[in-house]
């Protein structure tokens, strides 16, 4: 595998809510090219190898964003904007993971270009059954278009 290949960006604020998500792709063993982001501008710049990711290849894309809508410097939709709006990215494959259940959110995310809109469930076993199942199908059974 390329040593610059990232299967699985997790763009996730909340410490809590990234190590949970994070133990539940464990369960899966989908965890060996994982990585996780605070922010907003982090996953861009990521995604585009600029700032601190400068030395990135700017063609060594995530198989999968899970990506949190609210955020600190830039939220996850004006992310999933971005990544969608560029033709170099807008086949990666992103899922928004959030706890937002309002209506604009899940309409705007799916507009956008968004794979998938997944609430995150309040109850901590049915939460980690949710990220381990979704991480299973984005990585080992949906077959991306090409």
């Amino acid at each position: 595998m390329n040593k610059h290949a990232v299967e699985i960006l997790l763009v996730e604020d909340d410490d809590d809510d990234a190590s949970l998500t994070i133990m539940a792709l464990k369960r899966k063993n989908l965890v060996n090219n994982l990585i996780r982001l605070k922010d907003g501008v982090q996953a861009i710049d990521f995604v585009f190898s600029k700032g601190e990711f400068s030395d990135r290849p700017l063609d060594a894309f995530p198989k999968v964003i899970l990506l949190d809508l609210k955020m600190p410097k830039m939220s996850g939709i004006d992310v999933l904007r971005k990544i969608k709006s560029d033709g170099r990215t807008k086949q990666i494959q992103v899922v928004v993971l959030t706890s937002s259940k309002e209506n604009p959110d899940l309409a705007i995310c799916y507009e956008l270009g968004a794979n998938s809109y997944i609430v995150k469930p309040v109850v901590f076993e049915d939460f980690l059954n949710a990220v381990a199942e979704l991480g299973f199908y984005w990585l080992m059974l949906n077959e991306p278009k090409l």
